[in-house]
């Protein structure tokens, strides 16, 4: 097993930005935030983009594209958002879709409107 930090990974704690374990790669919730100039968008669907490009530098750390993405978590605080979340996805992954699971919390991190986590597998 190895832990890997990439390099836009902005830590708020004690764990992984991503972690393999075997030939599966489970990268942490990531945030609408960019890296460079720690600057969240406002708004769901550009929220929503920022956040897909962050996942996508947290695989592409290890070496490995989008569609490695196998499984999505997407936490959303009004979920209400989540048509406009949906079509930034669908443009995003394209076909075949990662599996999903998205739900409503009451507050995420930076006060951020959205975070996602994924699992990943390395063929």
């Amino acid at each position: 097993m190895a832990d890997h930090i990439y390099q836009g990974a902005i830590m708020a704690g004690p764990y992984s930005a991503v972690r393999e374990a075997g030939d599966m790669v489970f990268v942490s919730g990531q945030l609408p935030i960019d890296p460079e100039t720690g600057v969240m968008p406002e708004g769901i669907e550009e929220q929503t983009r920022a956040t897909l490009r962050n996942l996508e530098a947290a695989v592409r750390s290890i070496g490995l594209d989008k569609e490695a993405i196998v499984k999505t978590t997407v936490f959303m605080t009004d979920f209400s958002d989540f048509p406009a979340m949906n079509a930034v996805y669908a443009d995003f992954f394209g076909e075949p879709y990662p599996s999903r699971s998205a739900m409503e919390v009451g507050a995420l991190a930076a006060d951020a409107v959205i975070e996602i986590e994924a699992v990943a597998h390395r063929s």
